[in-house]
This record gives structure tokens, sequence and C-alpha cells, in this order.
């Protein structure tokens, strides 16, 4: 079983990225800007390609914060299109919603398909445990838990999917550390996932192969070289259920633009290596995101 390091941009990972010393200065009231973080394509804030500890919006003890958002993501052979929305009560507890659509492609005529996407809806919660990104001792742990619903299960099911909707849960720990590379600050988050899903769950859950949960690993680093400009990397494990073809883990790398609370621009290149056995499925990413 072969794994290869793609990379699909991340929107999130930048958002709680940016928020050290700099950030100080542009924290009027609230929270500090950019440690709402983004939306990643599953909804949860934190990265792009995965969740982080951090909670979308900026609210504090006692208030409501909600955010909207829209991912673009072109590659050769298809494209992936993500709208969601997230809602955070007192930066201790995050629902949030994204559907996704993806468009097969060139794989339609090659396999001759019944249907020529894929789509799936998620909702979501995230329970900030303890800690904090930047002013605590210990780091900011998270905990969530996220239902997939697959709604075009014929293709999946074909391929040898065992079912069209789960759930799966997380634990991940961000940690903002001042001035830690050449003065600039850094961001770094790890955590793990149980989960089935084959390629997110766009391909339903279970294969063949196995039909079990597997814990994945996922990690993101940042760099914060301006109160409101960020790049980055992160990586995601995936699991490897369907024969039919190999699934690759993901890596991305990404530069984040943060210009106030309320708006949030990611660019990057994206790499996710093999889909559904289309390999070198390199291209580009574009999410932004509007918080309230």
């Amino acid at each position: 079983m072969t794994r290869s390091l793609s990379a699909v941009l991340s929107p999130v990972v930048l958002a709680s990225l940016v928020g050290g010393v700099p950030l100080l200065a542009e924290a009027d009231q609230g929270r500090l800007i950019a440690t709402g973080g983004a939306s990643s394509i599953e909804g949860a804030a934190g990265g792009g390609i995965i969740p982080w500890a951090v909670l979308g919006g900026y609210d504090e003890q006692g208030e409501w914060s909600a955010n909207l958002f829209g991912t673009h993501i072109n590659l050769p052979d298809y494209t992936l299109d993500v709208a969601g929305a997230g809602f955070t009560y007192g930066n201790r507890v995050e629902f949030s919603y994204a559907h996704q659509r993806f468009d097969l492609g060139s794989l339609v005529h090659k396999f001759s398909l019944p249907d020529d996407n894929l789509t799936q809806d998620i909702f979501g919660v995230k329970l900030r445990l303890f800690g904090d990104l930047i002013y605590d001792q210990l780091p900011q742990v998270s905990a969530g838990l996220e239902y997939k619903h697959q709604n075009d299960f014929l293709i999946p099911h074909l391929v040898g999917a065992k079912r069209d909707a789960d759930v799966e849960g997380y634990l991940t720990a961000s940690r903002l550390f001042m001035g830690a590379a050449f003065g600039y600050n850094v961001v770094v988050n790890g955590g793990v996932r149980y989960s089935r899903a084959n390629e997110t769950g766009l391909l339903g859950f279970g294969g063949d192969r196995r039909d079990t949960r597997s814990v994945l690993k996922e990690g993101s680093v940042a760099l914060l070289f301006n109160p409101r400009w960020a790049v980055g990397v992160e990586y995601r494990e995936k699991p490897d259920n369907l024969s039919f073809a190999g699934e690759s883990d993901w890596a991305d790398a990404f530069v984040g633009w943060f210009p106030n609370k309320h708006v949030s621009v990611v660019l990057a290149y994206a790499r996710l290596g093999e889909i559904a056995t289309l390999d070198n499925q390199n291209g580009t990413y574009l999410s932004v995101q509007g918080s309230f």
C-alpha cells in the first residue's frame, strides 16, 4: 500500500496562525485578529484540510459569532466546491456545516459513470477543552465530532464503499510560539482523527479492503511574517479502504491574508496525489471567509 504526500491548500491554517506579538496592536477589542481562523473544507475552523484547536469567529464569554465561507479547488481532472457556515458561542463551542460538490470531470467519460458529480453534507461540533492558543501555559486543546452524509451513493457503492454516512471524531492541540523563528511567530498544531472516510467521505465510508476506523495523524506549522499575512504547511494522513484505487495522504502549502476581523482569503497550490485512479492531481485552491 503506497501513500503519497500531497498538497491541498489550507485556508484555515492561516487564520489560527496569526496571533503573535505584532497582533497585539491590532486587538482594539476582544480576541486578536486572525485567531478566529479560516474554514476548512469540512467546515471546522483551523486549517484548510484539517481542523485546529481554535474556534471560528472572535466571540468571548457570553457572545455569539458567525461566519460564511466558500472554497474552490481546481485540479486537472476534478473540481471541488465547498460552501458552508459556522457558529461559535463564548469561545467554547463551535457548530459548523459544509456542503461539498466534487465534479468528476474526465472520470465520467473514462468509466461511463452514471453521475458527473458527488456531493456530501457535513455537520460538525467542536468543544474547547482547556488551554489557550496564546495566553495560557497549556496549548489550546479541542475535541470534535463530524457527521457526514454522502448524497450520491451509487458510484461509491460500485467501487466498494460500505455505507453512505458515518461519524468521525478528532482531538487537536494548537500553540503559538512568540518570536520562535528569527523573531517571527510560529503556530504549531497536531492532532489525531478516528475515521474510515474515503476521500473525506466523498467516496463513502469503509471499503472492501477495510471497514474499520483508523487512527490518523494530522499536523500543521505556520509562520506569521506580518500581522495580516501567514505562510505554512499542513499534513493529513488518510486511510486506504478501497482496493480499486489508492488514497494519497494530503499536505498543503499556502499563503493567507487577514485584512481585518471580518475577512480572510487563502490562496494555495494544491497537490492531492491519486484520487479515484487518476494521479498527479495538482492545481489551485482559493477560499474566502466572512466573519460577523
